[in-house]
């Protein structure tokens, strides 16, 4: 099995990744022992995860997860998945 992921760095960011172990990646971040972006944004703490059969599955979330905007990661993490769509378009942005 593997996860993608979802961190809330200390700075109020997010940080994208997946991994075979969750509660080990999150220990590993919150030690220093991860992402130099989370190193410098400790403490983590993990806001979102979804666990897929295959590694290949979750790297392609990852992959997706990290071109998204704060507004749509954030719908994701508070389960607002009928927002996601109109979010992806250009419509819901302001000129």
């Amino acid at each position: 099995m593997a996860w993608a992921y979802l961190l809330e760095c200390s700075d109020g960011s997010f940080y994208v990744g997946s991994t075979t172990d969750i509660e080990r990646r999150v220990w590993e971040h919150n030690e220093g022992l991860g992402a130099s972006y989370t190193r410098r944004r400790r403490p983590v703490r993990l806001a979102w995860s979804a666990e897929y059969e295959r590694v290949s599955d979750a790297f392609a979330v990852e992959k997706q997860v990290q071109g998204w905007s704060r507004a749509k990661r954030l719908a994701l993490i508070e389960g607002r998945l009928q927002d996601l769509p109109p979010l992806a378009s250009r419509a819901w942005r302001s000129p």
